[in-house]
């Protein structure tokens, strides 16, 4: 019976892949350390090179056909304008019904600016869109500039309009300039908004500037987005800068959203949008009878883009990370013993000749 053991024994002791060596037999050598600095030098650079790998984590991207319903569409607006009073400017929103929204969830600031572009007052709005802006386009001025005194006197309202007028046109002459910033909350469909002086009374408006061509619409997007922000989006309007001289015209910037949605790894889903655009000038001309603006043309693409962060898997970089110590170590083992027999045939050779 205990002979049946000790033969066990010694038959599980015959598949050890690590065979112990006594001390006593062992030889330690300076180029054996030298091999082993460096090995230990090159393993610890691969791990952090592979730990560096494996800890960020990169996004997959997804599409499918987008099923949203009776959503609203945030667009977030910070924009200069450094040529127009906060008096005159007005910001409209109509979508391609036809209708234009009156009762919006809008907030909307504007910050009075001098001519070096530092604030110097603030004012909120709210329900800045007309229902007479319908399909306002400042046409036939005449008929306008008849039926505006006919308004004027009947509402008795001379005295402020010539008051407003004084008021814009000392702003002007101080090179005032305003910033419009906050949130238009539209509905998911396609549409535009625009920033313009087509809030003004068209009389109040000829009386200021003396006609559309003195309408200086030079702006400044500080941001325009169409939902909260996610890691690598970028916004291309951002930072942009248009700055007329001795010219006006009107601005038209034709977006194009596709809806989006960014998974973190934590699963949360932050629900956005990102957008392409293209822009389009048109200078005023002698003859135009319309007003300068900046218009925002915007439709939504039927596709969605999901965005999805994945972290690579943990038993990949364990696998890799063995590949890599592994394989250092065995290379280190090979150097160590070509180095040992190369020093030693050299001392070898370099001994007989001493002895001879």
């Amino acid at each position: 019976m205990k002979e049946r053991k000790m033969g066990l024994k010694q038959a599980i002791k015959s598949l050890d892949a690590f065979p112990r060596t006594e001390e006593h037999l062992l030889q330690k050598t300076q180029s054996g350390a030298l091999v082993s600095i460096v090995g230990l030098v090159i393993m610890a650079t691969l791990f952090f090179h592979e730990l560096t790998y494996y800890l960020p984590t990169n996004t997959v991207h997804q599409m499918s056909v987008d099923l949203k319903r009776g959503e609203t569409l945030p667009i977030h607006v910070n924009m200069t304008f450094p040529s127009l009073p906060c008096d005159v400017l007005s910001v409209d929103a109509i979508d391609m019904s036809g209708k234009h929204e009156v009762d919006l969830d809008t907030n909307i600031w504007k910050l009075r600016l001098n001519s070096h572009g530092h604030i110097i007052g603030t004012e909120y709005l709210s329900d800045l869109v007309e229902k007479e802006h319908a399909a306002h386009k400042h046409g036939d001025e005449k008929e306008h500039h008849d039926d505006a005194e006919k308004k004027l006197h009947a509402l008795g309202f001379d005295q402020d309009a010539e008051s407003m007028i004084k008021k814009v046109k000392q702003a002007l002459d101080n090179g005032e300039g305003c910033r419009v910033y906050g949130v238009l909350d539209v509905q998911r469909v396609a549409g535009n908004f625009h920033i313009s002086v087509h809030g003004l009374n068209i009389y109040v408006a000829q009386m200021i500037f003396g006609g559309g061509a003195h309408v200086n619409v030079s702006h400044v997007i500080h941001d325009l987005s169409f939902g909260p922000k996610y890691p690598g989006l970028h916004n291309p309007l951002d930072g942009t800068v248009r700055i007329l001289h001795d010219t006006s015209g009107t601005f038209k910037y034709y977006i194009k959203i596709v809806p989006t949605e960014y998974r973190y790894i934590s699963k949360e889903v932050l629900p956005t949008n990102q957008f392409s655009v293209s822009e389009y000038f048109s200078p005023m001309k002698e003859f135009d009878r319309t007003w300068p603006a900046v218009y925002f043309l915007y439709d939504l693409s039927p596709i969605t883009v999901t965005i999805k962060e994945e972290r690579r898997s943990f038993l990949h970089f364990i696998t890799r990370l063995c590949a890599v110590l592994g394989g250092t170590f065995a290379l280190t083992g090979m150097l160590d013993r070509w180095m040992y027999r190369l020093l030693e045939a050299v001392t070898k050779a370099s001994s007989g000749r001493a002895y001879r």
